[in-house]
């Protein structure tokens, strides 16, 4: 496709950011600052592994008392991960 005006960088950026793949890949690589927004600072440093596979977030949590709280926040927590990211990045959260 040729351009028939020229375009600043910020333009450019904007529109290279805003493609799906490349969105869904930085809100991927955002994840673990999203985590930590939408969970709290206290789940965020009782998190020891934060993974997604396939739209699937692993989540690896220390405290028992803590993985059985957010076990049954599971839906309300994928919710509001997707809000935060702004597209449907995660379709279900595991708690182990």
């Amino acid at each position: 496709m040729r351009r028939t005006r020229t375009l600043s960088m910020g333009e450019l950026l904007d529109e290279f950011f805003s493609r799906p793949y490349v969105a869904a890949k930085v809100a991927e690589g955002k994840l673990p600052e999203t985590w930590r927004a939408v969970a709290g600072e206290t789940v965020a440093g009782q998190t020891s592994e934060l993974r997604l596979e396939r739209g699937i977030l692993h989540v690896r949590i220390r405290s028992s008392v803590l993985r059985s709280e957010l076990f049954c926040r599971r839906e309300a927590l994928r919710e509001a991960l997707n809000r935060e990211a702004g597209l449907p990045l995660v379709r279900a959260v595991i708690i182990r």
